[in-house]
């Protein structure tokens, strides 16, 4: 519980907040924030997984930030986590999410006024199913129910949050930047598009096709031991 609790401190905590699987208060009491989180509601022939997928890669390819989490709600959604290094206004945090949604993924409803939400591992009071954070190489596994229907080990959560960087001052600046001249060039409604990743950029980003070594990490972390059987063609 202490690596985890340190990971979520990291990333997504503002100071004296404490990680109790509750729902956490996003916004502090003078208007500062630090996590931006981007939903993508349940939609047909798992379109949410591959918009989600195609957000989270432009975020990396093409605004330069770092990989963000993934999680399942628990309930009707995959959520994005952006985490700031350092908090900023509450207006700015709309200002960027408003300039996000307007570039890459208008189509989907978001909630701009969102002070409250719950911080994965945590049970959704409503499915009993649990919210939480997921290998991005195989959240498309969970486009259907969108949670678990048991509490998460603590070790693997905190091993996808352990090797995500918040985004700095300057890649801040750099990709809100970037985000006014899309807006400014192109100001029509734009669908975000991402290249095929090479080997080497593979890492970090979101793929919706899990190689069968995505699929045994992905088993491991979650305290399953895969069992695989080929079958012989007669």
């Amino acid at each position: 519980m202490q690596k985890l609790t340190s990971e979520l401190q990291r990333l997504y905590l503002l100071p004296g907040q404490e990680a109790d699987g509750q729902a956490i208060e996003l916004v502090t009491a003078n208007g500062l924030t630090r996590t931006l989180v981007i939903d993508f509601h349940k939609a047909a022939e798992e379109q949410h997984w591959a918009r989600l997928c195609d957000v989270a890669n432009a975020l990396q390819t093409e605004l330069g930030l770092p990989a963000p989490a993934v999680s399942v709600s628990g309930g009707d959604c995959y959520r994005l986590w952006l985490s700031l290094a350092q908090p900023i206004t509450q207006a700015q945090a709309k200002q960027f999410l408003a300039l996000l949604h307007k570039a890459y993924f208008e189509d989907e409803p978001i909630d701009f006024g969102r002070s409250r939400i719950d911080l994965p591992p945590a049970q959704n009071r409503a499915t009993g199913l649990w919210a939480a954070f997921v290998n991005p190489s195989m959240g498309g596994a969970l486009a259907e129910d969108l949670g678990l229907e048991m509490a998460p080990p603590e070790a693997a959560q905190a091993a996808f949050l352990e090797h995500l960087h918040s985004i700095s001052e300057e890649d801040y600046a750099q990709a809100l930047a970037k985000l006014r001249g899309k807006h400014d060039a192109a100001p029509a409604p734009t669908q975000a598009t991402s290249p095929a990743p090479s080997g080497a950029e593979r890492q970090g980003l979101l793929l919706r096709d899990a190689t069968l070594e995505d699929i045994v990490r992905h088993l491991h972390a979650m305290g399953i031991e895969p069992t695989f059987r080929h079958v012989l063609k007669h």
